[in-house]
Parts: C-alpha cells; structure tokens; sequence
C-alpha cells in the first residue's frame, strides 16, 4: 500500500457522517441528493478503495459534479480533506474505466507544452470567432466538452487572436527603482483567452518595484489533477519545477489564484517521491499570489483618474479556501480613493465555474451563478472584482445573462486604472466593447478550462 493510498484512507476515515457538510455545500443545495454532499462521497471513496464497490455510472456522476470548492472542508469538524478524497476516487475511476482520447490528448500532448497548445487555441478561436463552432467540435478540439456545449459556448463571446506570450516584447519589465526580483508565472487562462489581464498585472508589478521576469512554463497541471489524471499532473509539475528553479527570480508571482494554489500544492503531489517532494517544498514556499505580493507595496491611489463607484469582490476558492488569502485583495480595493469598497454577501461561495465545470456540468454551474448574481445584485455594486481566470469569465457572463448594470474586471485591471490609467493596448479583448471595462462582460470562458 503505497503513501498516497494510505493518506486517502485515513482522510475517508475521519468522516463520521455528522452531514453538517450539507448545509454548505453548492451542489446539495441544488441536487438534494446525499451522494452530491461530502459525507456521501467520503463513504462511496472509502468503499471503492476497500474493494466493497463496483464502480458504475451511479458513482461516477455525483463523484464528477463535485466543485471541489472546499466549502465542505471549512465547515468540517475534523476537517476532512474531502476535495483531495474526491480526486483520489476520480483517479481510480480513470484506472478502472478509462480516459477519454481527447482527455488524454488535452492533459498529456497539449497541456505540457505551451507552443503546441497555443496551436490548437488558436484553431478553437478561428471557428469562434467566424461562428464554425460546429466545424471545431467536428475537428475535436472541443469535443470533451460534453452534451451541454451548445449552451456552455455562449459563456465566452470571441477569442483573442494573438496571446500574451506572444505580446511580451512589448512590455516594460524593468522599474525604474526595483526592490524586488519575481517570476510571473503565465496561466494558460489568461495567456490565451484574457490577454489583457496579464498585461495589466506585469504593468502593476514594475509600477510596485518588482523586475519582471516571464516564466517559460507550462500549464500548472491542475485541470489534469482536477479530472483525477494524476499522472500528467506530475508531469506538468516536474516540468515547471524545473523551469522555475532556472528562473532567476526572488518569488514566483500569479494573478490566478488557481494556479498559485496549485503550485503551493505541488509537494503532495510526490509523497513517495523524496528528493522532488523536497524540491517542490522550496519552490512552494516562493510562490506569492497577486494581491498576497502586493500587500504593503501600494500607496494610496494619486492623482490618476480611477475607477469610481461602488467596489466589491468575489473570493475565488482556491484563493480564499485553499491559500487563506482573503484580507489582501480587500485592503488594496480599499486603497484606492475613487473607489467605495462594499462586502459581497457570500463572497467565498463559489461561482460555479469551477474550472471546466460551467461546461461539463452547465444547469448545475448557471444555478449557483443564479445565487452569485443575487448577491451581487444586493450589494448595488458598479464594479465586481476578482482574481481567477475561470471566475472573473463565468462572473462576466452571469452580469450579461442577469442584465445587470455591472462592469467585471481582474483586480490588476482595477489597480492598473486606479495608478497607471487606461491604455491603447485595453482594446483588443475577446467580447469587449473597445475599452478598458465593458459593460457586464469579463470576456470569455474557455479560459476557466484551463485552470480547473
């Protein structure tokens, strides 16, 4: 019995079916069903690594519709890492069943290798773009995507025609007075479908003194780990633990909280790996999110013309949750004078996006983003912020669903505005309106596939 099958065991074992978990839990509140909340699947994984289960299709659809939100796990007596028990039952699942070719395809030929990858975007964009979304499922580049896509492809409007990796040249990575060094780790979110935002991020960066220094990495690896292919996910994660050891940088900075979380994450991926555990220890204790780098780093917004009205923000899961990163985000929002910062109700609820999530599971995700949007509705706010590739498209496309008033925007496009003011570059946005917010859209939604 290896570590990682013991660790999962005795995870299931603390379970003692008190079924608080229901009560904050997205999907129970939406399913009804005891196989959609923490206890039920903390039993079914229990019974499936002791041999007492079959897995069927009865297992596999609660076990997949979780949002691996951690909602479970904070509200947990004995904290139960359900989300990890959750991966570790879709992993035998795949060893049991299968993977699908496309899946495979995605997660070990794609996602490992940012060129290539960047290929077949690009192709996905032509048929977004010239309305060939048939022509695209028909080539397969969306093929994994599910019975819902037809509806789930309305989530993102246009995809960018060049990326950000593809723009660097045209930034300016060194300040003039730099204190800090930092690897900006691209994600593939923003790197392929929000462009813009990485812009507005590496702008903010060097205004706050930090040289910047893009980091030749890969996708992060948790869209695999998420979907239980823990094989590619350690692959991934070899590749950028290497590319990051090489990067001559102090801290290792992200705007996704997805990715930073992941990459926190890295050393569990190896615990019967010694010495590259070790390694992804070091690397684990350099990664910084966004608004986690920023804390301290900002002044008071000067005279730049800012975003004004009423600010509030949305806590990404695997920001909040899973990195504790909730006090940052805010004090900086309140930083800026133009701006009245205002709480969102339930604002660590998740969204719904969940990564690939509003796609393979779309009624579900649309319901909890119902609940979002009434949130936000109450708050009277003009802005919604948030720090999440696959937030900040789901949030964008609930404002424009809603009808709501509402510009959503990353928070590096709010700080970006608040210091530095707007840019020519803001134009070129998938779904934009020509400027640098558009009414109730964040811009897309394929790019939350990319950081499950």
């Amino acid at each position: 019995m290896n570590q990682e099958f013991r660790a999962t065991h005795e995870e299931v074992s603390k379970c003692n079916r008190c079924g608080f978990c229901q009560a904050h839990c997205p999907i129970f509140d939406i399913t009804r069903d005891e196989r959609s909340v923490a206890r039920g699947h903390n039993v079914h994984v229990r019974k499936l690594l002791e041999g007492d289960l079959e897995i069927n299709e009865d297992f596999k659809d609660p076990l997949f519709e979780c949002l691996l939100c951690r909602s479970c796990v904070s509200n947990c007596f004995p904290a139960v890492q359900t989300d990890r028990n959750v991966i570790a039952g879709r992993a035998e699942y795949l060893k049991k069943v299968g993977q699908p070719g496309a899946m495979r395809f995605l997660f070990h030929q794609l996602l490992p290798d940012h060129a290539e990858l960047a290929r077949y975007v690009k192709l996905a964009a032509l048929g977004k773009n010239s309305g060939m979304g048939a022509l695209a499922r028909a080539m397969g580049i969306l093929q994994w995507f599910g019975q819902d896509l037809d509806e789930a492809e309305g989530i993102i409007e246009s995809l960018p025609t060049s990326f950000f990796r593809e723009r660097v040249d045209g930034l300016n990575l060194e300040p003039a007075r730099a204190d800090a060094t930092v690897g900006y780790f691209v994600g593939c979110g923003f790197n392929f479908v929000l462009p813009h935002v990485s812009e507005d991020t590496v702008d903010v960066l060097v205004h706050a003194g930090a040289r910047v220094r893009i980091a030749d990495n890969c996708c992060c690896g948790l869209p695999a780990y998420g979907h239980g292919d823990l094989e590619a996910a350690r692959r991934m994660a070899r590749k950028n633990v290497e590319a990051l050891e090489r990067l001559d940088a102090e801290l290792i900075v992200t705007e996704c909280g997805s990715c930073s979380a992941f990459l926190k994450e890295y050393p569990a991926l190896f615990e019967d790996e010694p010495a590259m555990r070790g390694r992804a220890e070091r690397l684990s204790k350099r990664v910084r999110g966004f608004s986690e780098f920023l804390t301290g780093r900002l002044p008071e917004s000067g005279d730049v013309p800012g975003p004004s009205g009423r600010v509030t923000y949305h806590d990404p899961c695997h920001l909040s949750r899973y990195q504790g990163v909730v006090r940052e985000p805010r004090a900086l929002l309140q930083r800026v004078s133009t701006l009245t910062y205002v709480e969102l109700p339930d604002a660590d609820r998740c969204c719904g996006a969940a990564g690939s999530y509003n796609v393979l599971h779309y009624e579900q995700s649309m319901k909890v983003l119902e609940r979002k949007m009434e949130s936000v509705k109450r708050t009277g706010a003009d802005l919604l912020t948030t720090e999440c590739p696959g937030c900040l498209i789901q949030l964008g496309y609930g404002v424009r669903r809603a009808g709501l008033d509402v510009r959503v925007a990353h928070l590096s496009q709010v700080l970006r505005e608040a210091y530095l003011g707007r840019r020519p570059r803001d134009v070129e946005r998938p779904g934009g309106d020509g400027g640098a917010w558009s009414e109730g859209n964040a811009g897309g939604g394929l790019g939350d596939l990319w950081s499950y």
